[in-house]
């Protein structure tokens, strides 16, 4: 039996780069020492973020070649080159989903299955969390476990998995003890959580409406936003996804665009017909966005709070869905609350609800949107307006479909 390798920090995130690196971008692998230093000292995917100097990178790689966990390797490519070769994974005998699961394990430390779910889905799609937990059960039961399940701490809502081929270091775990695990809203299964979503606006449809309703007035940056877009649309077809009670769409409306709102509640619609006779306001369901009957494409697609339900596992594909329809040269426009936290309503508006919100890190959306293919990314952060009772920071992203 294989004893397994116990690892520094330093080896941990060395390794763990060359083998996300070797799947993510592998016409890049094997990596320079230059690339290996910035692979180790990315801001994004990585806990915590490091600063290694070219003397640290070289020491540890070369301590890793002497343990037979790494080569190093000659490119001739008009000059010789030295580059660095994981062999982590062979040492190990690790299948691909295994591999995907102890990378992002090496790269952020203890992690709960949905997180994983999402952070790994380059290296290896999983289909849900069970096949996540069914495979970190695998690589725990191996006769040397190479992860281990943490007991649940106050305020998370699953277990989380660390590795075990080293120590966590200490601001590693307490960083990931304090991650959320986003994907937990739709640990009963998407159709659920779509169901509670609808009938809990169907309930709170009037109220919400009434409420909400004039709010533009007493927001200048977002009636700033819209000026933009209607400036960009010129008139042209726009289409606001989740239009709840219809007064953004009625602004875009009045403000001369083409447009249009859909929302999944039935008696959301509904109040927007009533408090706006005339605007345009259909049933639907923004993942299955379809283009406008007088255009080949939609100039604008507004996401204004209409992705905070959706866990981040399923960010990708619904931005996707919103930008296939857009006509080259269209703007995407998303407005979500912006945080670490899924927050849960039992009460809203003075009615019984059964609502999920998730606040997503703004620069995991804008990941997002220019994974989708959209460039001329703009990205705004503003914070809370307390007098009208706002108590999280608001993101706004927009992008642009190439031409």
């Amino acid at each position: 039996m294989t004893e397994l390798p116990v690892l520094e920090p330093e080896e941990q995130r060395i390794l763990g780069s060359l083998l996300e690196k070797q799947s993510t971008v592998p016409g890049s692998y094997p990596l320079t020492a230059n690339a290996l230093r910035a692979a180790c000292n990315q801001t994004s995917n990585r806990e915590p973020v490091v600063e290694y100097d070219e003397q640290i990178v070289a020491h540890t790689a070369r301590a890793l070649k002497e343990r037979g966990l790494l080569r190093i390797v000659w490119s001739d490519t008009g000059r010789r080159t030295l580059k660095y070769h994981q062999i982590l994974d062979e040492r190990l005998e690790l299948e691909p989903d295994e591999r995907a699961l102890l990378t992002v394990l090496l790269l952020r430390g203890a992690q709960a299955p949905g997180e994983l779910r999402t952070r790994t889905e380059r290296m290896h799609p999983f289909a849900d969390r069970d096949q996540v937990e069914a495979c970190l059960r695998r690589m725990a039961d191996r006769g040397q476990p190479l992860v281990r399940e943490l007991e649940r701490r106050p305020g998370q809502h699953d277990r989380r998995w660390v590795h075990l081929l080293g120590p966590v270091p200490q601001q590693q775990a307490s960083a990931a003890a304090a991650a959320v695990d986003r994907d937990a809203v739709i640990a009963e299964g998407a159709e659920v959580r779509d169901a509670h979503v609808r009938s809990s606006y169907d309930t709170v449809a009037a109220a919400y409406a009434d409420h909400f309703a004039d709010e533009l007035r007493g927001l200048p940056f977002e009636t700033w936003l819209l000026d933009r877009v209607l400036a960009h649309a010129d008139g042209k077809p726009v289409v606001e996804v989740g239009s709840g009670p219809g007064h953004v769409t009625a602004y875009l409306a009045d403000g001369g665009a083409e447009a249009m709102g859909i929302d999944l509640s039935p008696a959301m619609v509904s109040e927007a017909r009533r408090r706006f006779p005339g605007r345009s306001f259909e049933v639907g369901d923004l993942r299955r966005l379809s283009r406008p009957a007088t255009s080949p494409g939609w100039a604008a697609v507004l996401g204004w709070y209409s992705l905070i339900h959706l866990a981040a596992s399923e960010l990708p594909e619904a931005v996707a869905a919103l930008v296939r329809p857009l006509t080259p040269g269209g703007w995407l426009v998303l407005g979500m609350h912006a945080g670490a936290e899924v927050r849960h309503l039992d009460e809203w508006l003075g009615h019984a609800v059964d609502l999920d919100f998730v606040l997503h890190e703004p620069e995991s959306v804008v990941g997002v949107v220019e994974a989708a293919g959209l460039v001329d990314l703009e990205w705004y952060l503003r914070g809370p307006v307390t007098a009208r009772g706002e108590t999280t920071q608001r993101l706004y992203v927009i992008g642009r479909k190439p031409m």
